[in-house]
C-alpha cells in the first residue's frame, strides 16, 4: 500500500510521526524539569538547559544557567508541588515553543507561598538533543 502513496504524501506522513515524536519527548522533559526542583535536583536540570539560557519571571526578574541551578540548589527553596498542564508544542523546524498552565506551591526560606499561572518555554534542538534556551512565565492575577 505504501508504494502507492506519493512521495509528497510519505513525507507528510513521516513529518507528522518525527513531530508526534519530538512533542512527546518535550514534554517529558517539561516533567522531568518539574520533578528535578521538587527533588532540589540541579544535575538533572542542567542537562535539560542551554548554556545560555535565561529565565524571564513574574517580577520582572532575568535568571541565567547559573543562577536558576543556584535556586535549584538552594534547599531554603521547597517546593511541594510543581505542576504543568494544558501543555501545547508548537513546532518551527529544530525550535519548540511549549506553552502551558502551571501551579506551584511550597516553601521559600520559611515563607509559605503558591501560585498558578502560564508559562512560555523555547526549546531547540541542538548537538543531537532538545534544550531549553529560554522561559518566560506569568502569575495569574488573584
Amino acid at each position: 500500500m505504501l508504494r502507492n502513496l506519493p512521495l509528497v504524501g510519505l513525507w507528510a506522513v513521516f513529518s507528522v510521526l518525527a513531530y508526534a515524536q519530538d512533542a512527546s519527548k518535550i514534554i517529558a522533559m517539561e516533567n522531568a524539569w518539574n520533578r528535578a526542583e521538587l527533588q532540589n535536583d540541579a544535575k538533572a536540570v542542567d542537562m535539560l538547559l542551554a548554556d545560555d539560557f535565561i529565565l524571564t519571571t513574574a517580577d520582572h526578574v532575568l535568571m541565567n544557567k547559573a543562577d536558576m541551578l543556584a535556586s535549584v540548589k538552594d534547599k531554603s527553596y521547597r517546593p511541594d508541588l510543581l505542576q504543568s498542564e494544558n501543555m501545547q508544542v508548537h513546532s518551527y523546524g529544530n525550535t519548540a515553543i511549549v506553552t502551558g498552565v502551571y501551579h506551584e506551591k511550597g516553601k521559600d526560606k520559611g515563607v509559605t507561598w503558591e501560585r498558578r499561572g502560564r508559562f512560555t518555554d523555547t526549546w531547540v534542538y541542538v548537538q543531537g538533543r532538545w534544550q531549553c534556551v529560554a522561559s518566560h512565565f506569568s502569575v495569574k492575577a488573584k
